[in-house]
């Protein structure tokens, strides 16, 4: 085969993989659009970073592919992985898990542009260049490091955001504090595993969780198994 008719195959190879996903690469990385501030909110709330690297973790197969195509190409590897509850330790569950490795130099560039913590670097989560893109980046937070439940107890749907760094909760408060729909929130405290938790009023989450995939279909910004989730438990809180 020759150089022209590989290049060729590669670059099919790469389209293909575009349509499989539903989305396009992010023409730049640094820049506000939907698809950087989901991206950037699923590495903040599921990924660790290091110098010219991020590795983002993810349990949906396609939201792995979403993520690597936005990104404009990177590694995904699939692990079985057993994870304790964030609530309950003693519970544990098997799950596969993809993680989606990026490298390059707009890597620095961005943990620098948004406060993402470097290693064992402290961030500062600086994402006020989404602002117009709030959706988004609580969408990808919500995938990474959120928690979306039916509470039959109370016959109400229950989002939580669950996260090691305590630092990016407070982050994202703030952000819910100021997106258009109403979604009080509790404190933020601690769980039994060590890290940070807090949720939205039960009396608000329904209402957020629609708005947060509210156009999505439009842009398959979105990792199909926790939009999945989310409508079941809207469906047995309206039956309730």
């Amino acid at each position: 085969m020759s150089d022209a008719n590989a290049g060729d195959s590669a670059a099919d190879a790469d389209s293909d993989a575009t349509v499989d996903a539903g989305v396009a690469p992010a023409d730049d990385l640094l820049e506000s659009a939907p698809e950087t501030a989901y991206l950037w909110g699923h590495v903040a709330g599921g990924g660790e970073v290091e110098r010219g690297e991020f590795t983002v973790s993810t349990s949906d197969e396609t939201c792995a592919n979403r993520l690597a195509v936005i990104a404009g190409g990177g590694d995904i590897d699939r692990r079985e992985t057993e994870r304790e509850y964030a609530h309950n330790t003693a519970v544990t569950r098997v799950k596969d898990e993809y993680r989606v490795t990026v490298d390059g130099d707009v890597v620095r560039s961005a943990s620098a542009a948004f406060g993402l913590p470097v290693g064992d670097d402290a961030g500062g989560y600086r994402f006020d260049v989404f602002e117009d893109r709030r959706k988004q980046l609580l969408r990808g937070l919500l995938e990474s490091c959120g928690t979306v439940c039916f509470k039959s107890s109370t016959g109400t749907v229950g989002i939580s955001f669950v996260h090691d760094d305590r630092a990016l909760l407070e982050t994202v408060d703030r952000l819910l504090d100021a997106c258009p729909v109403n979604a009080p929130t509790g404190e933020i405290g601690e769980t039994s595993s060590g890290g940070y938790w807090f949720g939205i009023d039960d009396d608000a989450a329904a209402g957020f969780g629609e708005w947060v995939y509210e156009g999505s279909d439009g842009t398959n910004l979105f990792a199909p198994t926790r939009r999945r989730k989310l409508v079941r438990s809207l469906e047995e809180a309206e039956n309730a």
